[in-house]
């Protein structure tokens, strides 16, 4: 009997331990799925079943087409279960997660970054698991490329006027509304010189064959505030607005519903919102290139006014760019938004300044959105992520300086924050969080943190779940404290290290004098600092040299033994802000 009952235990241990290994081993729910394409950015997921002990990775690499090297990538991020459905977050705010992810499966997402645009690609993925269920997937794509006017539209000219006009360059359409009365796909409308009343258009080009209206002169578009936007344009597709002036309405040009948006090298001022394209219904809203504009709001510096509604940009949707913008005085400069879907969207190379709020939002980002190369200066709080559904959401080599407060604004239980060689000066404490509500599985490398004399280095009085910050480098000061961790206080670097769990290779500087201009935190946040004089590139010698863990993709072409912490390598140029010359 007794070596019945024995055989019994064993074969019920033998089928548990059987069961459990199922539920370890991975299995591939379907292929991966690539995100649409930016400029410098490919983006792709999977989802995969069981690993129930969460011990599988994916790597990923990739090449340029018809290259033999491969060159290795950031590992594809795992998704906190609990965190990629909008749907079902506290806030209530978001759709349904436009990736479905069954119950007990996982979702890995990420990103390739620094590619050259208009260029093939392979993206080779991998899965590891040692409890089974191995997987390699090879994807092909390819880079967006800046939109460039095909060389057989039909030119239409169209001067001030209401109502008549051929279109001929001797006869022109007068007005906009008679240039779009007859609006086809592969048009191309010189807007000449002169004043124009608010414009709507509900007329569509077609891929390949846009519609484009594009000033000569200063074309000025004046809804003279008796219309709420200088141009309407929703629910259209393929259409392209360049060098236009867009003043005086409640918006500058509002977008809505709409796809393969173009709006480049324009000026709008006098209004509340420059850019307006938050409502997705169908959830087909992709492929927007907003760049090269001068967009001006009317907050001013300090902020005195609390949270102000003005906003720079607001998009949603995938696969947009928004690059090389120059935005001043809002309460946000740009903003991401929640729709059916909001993912693949960079935001890289532009010029902030004077934001009473935030300098750019990443709210309600599932997935592969990315901020990346920008400058922010004389700005109340730097990036905002309150929340993110899982993400990742990528912050990188960013610069801000003279901030009010939070560099990096983790409020609402954002999930899935990969903050990455950024430099952040400020006055007082030069990294603080305030989050009220858990900050969940996130990640923090190589920025470099400088401030004036404060309580801490860093004060973070929220409860930090699952992240793992490391790395960064503080300096300035003197700090009485060297950090509130999760809402624990830690006197020295060695009690950091020894019981937060966090910073093990923490760099306190020893001097804030670290910059080979000699720029020095700010004594008076209220005053502003000068964007176009500001030069934060590092000084030979300084110990934020080399102080870096080297990053698959996103350190790649350190010079020195390590990365350095920060936005810019030494050596290196430092990025264009801002629109670029013309060519």
């Amino acid at each position: 009997m007794l070596c019945f009952r024995a055989a019994l235990v064993l074969l019920a241990v033998s089928f548990l331990a059987q069961t459990l290994r199922a539920e370890d081993a991975s299995k591939p729910l379907g292929e991966p799925v690539l995100e649409p394409s930016t400029l410098n950015c490919l983006g792709v997921y999977w989802v995969v079943g069981g690993d129930a002990n969460k011990n599988a990775r994916i790597e990923i690499e990739y090449r340029k087409a018809g290259s033999e090297e491969w060159k290795p990538g950031y590992l594809l991020f795992r998704v906190e279960q609990s965190a990629q459905d909008p749907s079902k977050h506290e806030d209530g705010k978001g759709s349904k997660a436009s990736v479905q992810v069954p119950d007990g499966a996982w979702l890995f997402a990420g990103s390739v970054v620094n590619l050259t645009p208009g260029t093939d690609y392979e993206l080779h993925l991998k899965l590891i698991d040692a409890d089974g269920g191995a997987a390699e997937k090879t994807l092909t794509t390819r880079t967006a490329v800046e939109p460039i006017t095909p060389k057989d539209m039909h030119v239409r000219h169209v001067a001030p006027g209401s109502g008549g006009g051929s279109g001929s360059e001797q006869d022109p359409y007068k007005g906009l509304a008679a240039a779009n009365a007859v609006a086809k796909p592969g048009d191309l409308f010189i807007v000449h010189a002169g004043t124009y009343d608010a414009f709507e258009t509900d007329k569509s080009g077609e891929l390949g064959h846009p519609i484009i209206w594009r000033g000569e002169g200063a074309a000025v578009i004046d809804a003279k505030g008796k219309a709420p936007k200088a141009i309407a344009a929703g629910g259209i597709h393929d259409v392209w607005f360049e060098k236009l002036e867009l003043c005086n309405a409640a918006y500058g040009i509002v977008t809505h519903d709409s796809e393969r948006i173009v709006l480049r090298r324009c000026h709008i001022h006098g209004v509340e919102y420059g850019l307006a394209a938050t409502r997705n219904t169908k959830g087909n809203m992709n492929g927007y290139f907003v760049t090269d504009n001068v967009i001006e709001g009317p907050s001013v510096w300090p902020r005195s006014k609390g949270i102000e509604n003005a906003r720079g940009i607001q998009v949603t949707g995938s696969g947009h760019v928004v690059a090389y913008n120059r935005i001043h005085g809002f309460g946000d400069a740009l903003d991401t938004f929640p729709s059916v879907k909001c993912a693949a969207i960079d935001f890289h190379n532009n010029d902030i300044s004077l934001c009473t709020d935030d300098g750019i939002e990443m709210d309600y980002s599932e997935r592969n959105t990315r901020c990346f190369n920008n400058r922010f200066v004389n700005i109340f709080q730097g990036v905002s992520v309150q929340p993110v559904f899982g993400g990742p959401v990528y912050i990188f080599r960013n610069v801000l300086c003279n901030l009010g407060m939070e560099p990096f604004k983790m409020h609402n239980s954002p999930s899935g924050v990969l903050v990455m060689h950024n430099t952040v000066i400020k006055n007082g404490m030069p990294l603080v969080l305030y989050p009220g509500k858990k900050v969940r599985n996130s990640v923090y490398r190589n920025n470099l943190f400088l401030g004036t004399e404060a309580n801490y280095a860093y004060e973070c009085t929220g409860e930090m779940a699952g992240c793992d910050f490391d790395y960064d480098g503080f300096g300035g000061g003197p700090f009485k404290k060297v950090m509130k961790w999760s809402n624990t206080p830690y006197v020295t670097v060695d009690d950091l290290k020894a019981k937060s769990g966090v910073y093990k290779h923490i760099v306190m500087l020893d001097t804030p004098n670290i910059f080979a201009s000699g720029f020095l935190p700010p004594a008076d946040v209220a005053k502003e600092v000068d964007p176009s004089k500001l030069d934060l590139r590092l000084k030979p010698g300084t110990m934020a040299i080399d102080a870096g863990e080297a990053l698959a993709n996103f350190s790649d072409g350190f010079s020195g033994k390590a990365p350095d912490l920060g936005a810019y390598e030494l050596g290196a140029d430092a990025p264009f802000y801002g629109p670029r010359p013309e060519k």
